[in-house]
């Protein structure tokens, strides 16, 4: 199998000016190889979807230029190992592509925000971390006990029954949903695919609403939007937030309203230690962040702990001025990252609001932020909410319902669903929250993302939508999505040859599987 590649023609130019960050004489292909491994350590894989994201017009590099004999089969295991394939599977080449294209990426990109970077500061710090991640214990996400947390959230134990659709022959009768019904549904986690322009975001609006209006609002929720609002899209949400009374959070310019390190024990000296060693894992972890820069992280957390009453918290600015202390002139993608959660003011505690759980919210994260610091705010968002909820009480399942306090809704799931390091907590949160009475939403394009070669996530949805989707030719996937047998999947399977906008499919149990169903969407509702 030869392995004959061309970069796109974005990269041709970025092979030579990294090329050029090395020593004089430094050939081509280096970049290549650092590319490749960089991209890998960064835990990024690539579905068969992905092949054609990038162009072949760039820099070429044969088979023995890019590889030396002597080390060509390491590169191949490196791809094996990453993928689970075999060393003779056809893919390999495409991956490689794939894997330089990314890291050329991700190299300009670093270089380009950090000025004073050099690129001896790059191989050390990256060196270091791949040598680390041979002997790097597993980090315990399980929730940190917090004996200082004040914080109760109010439950509704009453029926809580949705308005999802109407059928297709009579919009007169109704579909209606029996969301906390535990002789139908062992948990209330709901997933949802559907290409954009399905009517899958207007769903997801009606699902909050009707479950907040027929708990008479004591169930509230978060809508975290990775992908932020743009301004005509605030004006389509606005009869939403009025409706719903929701607070709009356009983040970094409306700061979230709570210090992200408060879930934190301020009283027990194990308990903070261990919260803080998990927000310093939380931040390192999300961030692709080292040992050695772990261990500067939590020196600088501690230093900023000292001098804190019970109950008081230090801010990222205080972080970040104690960090600079630590590391002197000598800036990395630890500091950045801390720097960059400081100046733009992600998080401000608001002591107007004692408990932020009561109040229903849609956050939006500005695509302006750098990706490190998107990714890490969203899970230091997701980790307080699951350690709070985790050091209440159980809620009661009387009169055949589960009491609910809360909705966790994340929509463009399939960007968190990629990355493994990211699965990790949000299979602990769907497996452990539901017994606090909180319910998780899952929004995504596909369902490929949902049946992960590690974890199947749909199969932690009890109850799963299906709209409109591009592979509908994925029988396997379709089946395992919505938990259907085999004759169910072959009306499923008709279903979607003829589904339309506003048209959905499920496995609910209050209406036949496969069946096409009209579903409410907000705006027309």
């Amino acid at each position: 199998m030869q392995i004959n590649i061309r970069t796109s023609e974005a990269n041709q130019e970025i092979v030579r000016k990294l090329t050029a960050k090395l020593p004089v004489g430094t050939k081509e292909n280096v970049i290549a190889r650092i590319a490749l491994g960089y991209s890998l350590q960064n835990s990024k894989r690539f579905a068969t979807s992905e092949f054609n994201i990038y162009d072949s017009k760039g820099k070429e590099y044969k088979d023995h230029i890019l590889f030396d004999a002597k080390y060509r089969d390491f590169y191949i295991a490196l791809i094996c190992q990453h993928y689970g394939i075999y060393k003779t599977n056809e893919n390999i080449p495409k991956y490689i592509k794939l894997h330089i294209d990314h890291g050329l990426e991700l190299m300009d990109n670093l270089f380009s925000n950090n000025n004073n970077y050099t690129f001896l500061d790059f191989l050390t710090e990256h060196l270091d971390k791949g040598i680390s991640m041979l002997d790097t214990v597993k980090v315990s996400l399980d929730a940190v006990k917090n004996n200082s947390q004040k914080i109760e959230k109010s439950y509704f134990a009453e029926p809580i029954k949705i308005l999802i659709g109407n059928k297709l022959e009579d919009e007169n009768e109704e579909i209606i949903l029996n969301f906390n019904d535990i002789k139908l549904y062992n948990n209330n986690h709901i997933a949802v695919a559907g290409n954009t322009g399905t009517g899958k975001t207007q769903f997801a609006l009606q699902l909050l609403r009707e479950i907040s209006e027929k708990s008479n609002h004591h169930v509230s929720f978060i809508y975290l939007d990775f992908k932020g609002l743009k301004d005509d899209d605030l004006i389509e949400m606005q009869p939403f937030f009025d409706e719903t009374k929701a607070q709009f959070i356009n983040a970094p310019n409306t700061p979230f309203p709570i210090n992200p390190l408060s879930f934190i024990d301020s009283i027990n000296d194990i308990n903070k230690q261990m919260g803080i060693d998990k927000f310093v894992d939380i931040i390192c972890k999300y961030s692709n962040i080292g040992v050695k820069q772990r261990g500067k992280l939590r020196e600088a957390t501690n230093e900023a702990f000292i001098n804190k009453k019970p109950n008081e918290y230090p801010t990222f600015e205080e972080i970040n001025n104690q960090l600079l202390e630590i590391v002197g002139d000598k800036r990395d993608t630890l500091t950045e990252i801390i720097d960059e959660l400081s100046r733009y003011n992600v998080f401000q505690e608001d002591k107007k609001i004692k408990n932020f759980l009561n109040q229903n919210i849609y956050l939006s994260l500005s695509g302006d932020l750098s990706n490190s610091v998107r990714f890490t705010s969203l899970f230091l968002i997701i980790n307080y909410i699951y350690n709070v909820f985790m050091n209440m009480d159980n809620t009661p399942t009387d009169n055949g319902c589960r009491a609910m306090r809360y909705v966790l809704l994340i929509d463009e799931a399939h960007v968190i669903f990629k990355e493994r390091k990211y699965q990790d907590i949000l299979e602990k949160i769907l497996r452990e929250i539901r017994s606090k009475g909180v319910s998780v939403v899952l929004l995504s394009q596909g369902i490929e993302e949902f049946n992960q070669p590690t974890f199947d996530f749909s199969s932690m949805c009890e109850i799963s939508f299906l709209l409109s989707i591009k592979d509908k030719n994925n029988t396997k996937a379709i089946s395992k999505f919505l938990g259907f047998s085999e004759k169910d999947s072959t009306k499923a399977y008709r279903s979607l040859e003829k589904i339309e906008k506003g048209q959905a499919i499920s496995n609910i149990k209050e209406f036949p599987k496969g069946e096409l169903f009209e579903i409410k969407q907000f705006y027309n509702s």
